[in-house]
């Protein structure tokens, strides 16, 4: 991974950048890609439910003007704003965090968060919501909740960053 970490330059502040801004574009663009082909060329938006996978995966058009699970929604214009704006500050203390970091990994799960991040903001702003659609359904159990590519990303990340052994907590000794 070192070897990696030093191909790309050998100011490690600007590699640092240059990846994060590499790995979060590109899971930001497959996160729109995949909005735009499911909501409007699959039109689910108006056909609401499609069956990929029966007894597995669905694709269920929810519009979540909140966070997780909905929480905070409320279709007002102010919530709306404040949640954006929420997004961004986070997203540019992941950066300045990510940017410190000597793990290629804890770049990835930064990048991640910021990249998923990013693809909700936009719904946000040209919907006014975010655009779930996946819903995974299991062994006869129903699933109401639908979510992104931008939600999984998210989710990958925080759980890396969260267990990710750092290079400090592996060298001490118990």
């Amino acid at each position: 991974m070192k070897a990696i970490f030093k191909f790309f330059t050998k100011d490690r502040k600007i590699s640092s950048v240059m990846i994060i801004l590499l790995i979060s574009s590109f899971i930001f663009v497959f996160d729109q890609i995949s909005k735009l082909y499911v909501v409007h060329f699959l039109d689910l938006s108006n056909r609401l439910s499609i069956t990929v996978l029966p007894g597995f995966i669905y694709f269920k058009m929810a519009w979540n003007e909140g966070i997780n699970f909905g929480l905070f929604a409320n279709s007002s214009d102010i919530m709306r704003i404040i949640l954006i704006i929420i997004s961004i500050l986070i997203c540019i203390g992941i950066l300045f965090w990510a940017i410190k970091q000597r793990s290629l990994f804890l770049l990835f799960y930064a990048s991640a968060i910021i990249g998923g991040a990013l693809g909700n903001v936009i719904d946000r702003v040209i919907y006014g919501a975010v655009a779930d659609f996946l819903n995974i359904t299991c062994c006869g159990l129903y699933n109401p909740y639908s979510f992104n590519i931008a939600d999984i990303s998210i989710f990958l990340g925080v759980i890396g960053i969260i267990f990710f052994p750092t290079e400090k907590n592996q060298n001490k000794k118990s």
